[in-house]
């Protein structure tokens, strides 16, 4: 394999209820940003192996076999700029801050190039990092596409770098607000629970105690309603949906969730989810930078509804 070292390694253990599957089937239920052709592709340049050995995709998975798939690099396309507005709430040669809106999908991806966060950014700085490649350059972290709120952007590998080993070791300040199904009870608390990919649901996350990584998520409660409660949410880790899957699992799902709630009577498209507050050391001052958003309308109308509502049964 040439390269190798640029090559994304994937791996799995097979469980159970996945035996006797076709690994090629296995491998697009787990991945969605993956099409078929590029599976087979990778499958037909020798790039899967179980149990070490080279398989074609017609394999049938057994319990236990590890499955690994090495990923080659992104091939080198063009992203156009895009004259998509942002909201800049901080900038400089180093960093930017972006408060993104819910909708907006953070970088590109197969059979998705353009009308990303991405996009607009090539626009608007044209001198991002590198480091992530053609498809995410200057992205750091990323929040999920019906998700709102702030996000750090590197506009050089230094700063990149920086930011990265920041996330890595848990220093960077995240804080969210959420409105999520139910009463909770408690004023604060913390969820501690690791997350995988859902066996039942290979398109979702879930709580999961074999094959997960570990996610810790602190709540305060922030505003209580007959039926809904507005929480502040700090994250410890940055696993994939995790405020969406540990409010889920303790049975608060969010409000407008299309993958882990119910069916929401309010006017919202996504999740009504913000991430308010960021907070990071700069690469280059060392200064700690704080910044917060403000909710978006959607979330604002929903809450006054509720406020309402609540006062008329005063």
């Amino acid at each position: 394999m040439n390269n190798e070292e640029r090559y994304e390694r994937h791996d799995w253990i097979i469980e159970p209820e996945d035996a006797g599957e076709r690994v090629d089937k296995f491998l697009a239920s787990v991945q969605d940003d993956w099409s078929r052709s590029q599976l087979q592709g990778w499958i037909k340049d020798g790039l899967l192996f179980v149990n070490g050995k080279s398989v074609k995709g017609n394999y049938r998975l057994q319990e236990d076999d590890e499955v690994v798939l090495h990923v080659p690099p992104a091939r080198e396309l063009n992203i156009e700029p895009e004259n998509i507005p942002l909201d800049i709430v901080y900038e400089d040669s180093d960093v930017i801050v972006v408060n993104k809106p819910r909708g907006l999908v953070v970088h590109p991806a197969p059979g998705h190039y353009s009308g990303t966060l991405v996009n607009a950014l090539l626009y608007h700085c044209q001198d991002l990092s590198g480091i992530n490649g053609v498809l995410r350059p200057g992205i750091v972290h990323r929040i999920d596409k019906d998700t709102s709120g702030l996000l750090m952007v590197a506009k050089n590998d230094k700063a990149h770098e920086s930011l990265a080993r920041q996330l890595k070791d848990h220093t960077v300040t995240r804080r969210y607000v959420a409105l999520v199904h139910g009463v909770i009870s408690h004023d604060k608390g913390t969820i501690d629970a690791p997350i995988g990919r859902d066996p039942k649901n290979r398109q979702q996350m879930a709580v999961v105690f074999e094959y997960s990584k570990p996610a810790v998520s602190h709540f305060v409660v922030l505003e209580r309603f007959k039926e809904h409660t507005l929480v502040e949410l700090k994250l410890e880790t940055g696993r994939t949906h995790q405020i969406r899957v540990h409010m889920k699992y303790i049975g608060h799902p969010l409000v407008g969730d299309p993958k882990y709630g119910p069916k929401s009577f309010f006017k919202i498209e996504g999740q009504a989810l913000h991430a308010k507050t960021l907070g990071f050391t700069h690469p280059s001052t060392e200064e700690y930078l704080e910044f917060h958003a403000a909710l978006p309308d959607d979330m604002e109308q929903i809450l006054k509804r509720l406020r309402f509502g609540a006062f008329m049964e005063q």
